[in-house]
C-alpha cells in the first residue's frame, strides 16, 4: 500500500480516474500504484508533476537510484528533459540566499511563468538573483549553435528571446542579468548549496544532455568546482541594461 501517494491524491482532490486521464493510462494501473507497485520512471515523474511534489515524496524506495551516489552527488539524470519540472521549481523556491543561472539562453526557464514569478518572489524576499546568458552577437553563441546542429542564427535568436522574457526581472531589486563571452562546457543552475549542472556534448542539444544534481558540502567537493566557474564568468561578464 502506497499511503504517500494516497495522501497526495487526497490533498490534490484527485482520484484514480483523474490521474489515469492525465497520464493516458488505465485506471487499473493507477490502482496498482496505490497498492504498492512502483511505476516506470516516466510515470513517476509525470505523477509528481501532476501533484506538485517530489518523486521521492511518493516513492522513497526509488530514491537510492538517484540520491547519495557519492560525496556531494545527489542525483544524475540522463537528459535535461528528464528532470521533473517540480525539481526545477523546488530548487529556486527553496533558495534563501542566492540563485544563479549560467547558460547560453536558459530559454526553457524563461518560458516558464512559474519560474519567473518564483525568481521575482525570492528576490523581493532578499535572495540575490544572478543570471548569466551568452551575448547573442558573440562568436561563442554562434559556435554553440553550430555544435548543437541548430545553426548560428537560431541559437542567437533563442538567446534574444530569453533576454526578452527575462527583461521583466530587471525592475526587481536584487536581480542582475549579465552577458558573457565564454565557451561553456556546462550550464549551471544554483540555489544556495544546491546545483543542477547540465553538461554540454558536441552535436547534442543541451536538453538531451545529462544533468547532475550536486550539493555543495565543502571546498573539495564537485559542486565547489562549478561555483568557482560561475563566479569567474560573472566577474568578466557585462551588465545587461533595461
Amino acid at each position: 500500500m502506497n499511503n504517500n501517494l494516497r495522501y497526495a491524491l487526497a490533498a490534490a482532490r484527485l482520484n484514480t480516474t483523474d490521474v489515469a486521464a492525465a497520464l493516458a493510462v488505465d485506471p487499473k494501473t493507477v490502482s496498482r500504484w496505490l497498492n504498492g507497485r512502483i511505476p516506470y520512471p516516466r510515470h513517476r515523474w509525470a505523477v509528481a508533476d501532476l501533484l506538485h511534489v517530489d518523486e521521492t515524496d511518493l516513492w522513497p524506495e526509488a530514491a537510492p537510484r538517484h540520491q547519495a551516489l557519492s560525496g556531494g552527488v545527489h542525483a544524475i539524470y540522463p537528459h535535461r528533459w528528464a528532470v521533473p519540472q517540480t525539481v526545477w521549481r523546488n530548487l529556486f523556491d527553496r533558495a534563501r540566499k542566492e540563485i544563479g543561472i549560467l547558460a547560453y539562453s536558459a530559454l526553457f526557464l524563461a518560458e516558464d511563468r512559474h519560474i519567473l514569478d518564483t525568481l521575482t518572489t525570492r528576490a523581493k524576499a532578499g535572495v540575490t538573483v544572478r543570471i548569466l546568458l551568452g551575448n547573442p552577437d558573440g562568436s561563442e553563441v554562434a559556435a554553440r549553435g553550430t555544435d548543437e546542429g541548430i545553426g548560428e542564427e537560431v541559437m542567437a535568436a533563442r538567446v534574444k528571446n530569453a533576454l526578452s522574457l527575462y527583461r521583466v526581472l530587471l525592475d526587481v531589486q536584487g536581480v542582475e542579468i549579465r552577458l558573457h563571452h565564454t565557451v561553456l562546457y556546462n550550464s549551471i543552475y544554483r540555489a544556495d548549496d544546491q546545483l543542477l549542472v547540465n553538461t554540454h556534448a558536441y552535436g547534442t542539444p543541451a536538453a538531451n544532455a545529462p544533468v547532475m544534481h550536486l550539493t555543495h558540502t565543502d571546498d573539495k567537493g564537485p559542486a565547489s568546482t562549478y561555483l568557482t566557474s560561475f563566479n569567474h564568468i560573472w566577474t568578466t561578464a557585462q551588465p545587461q541594461g533595461k
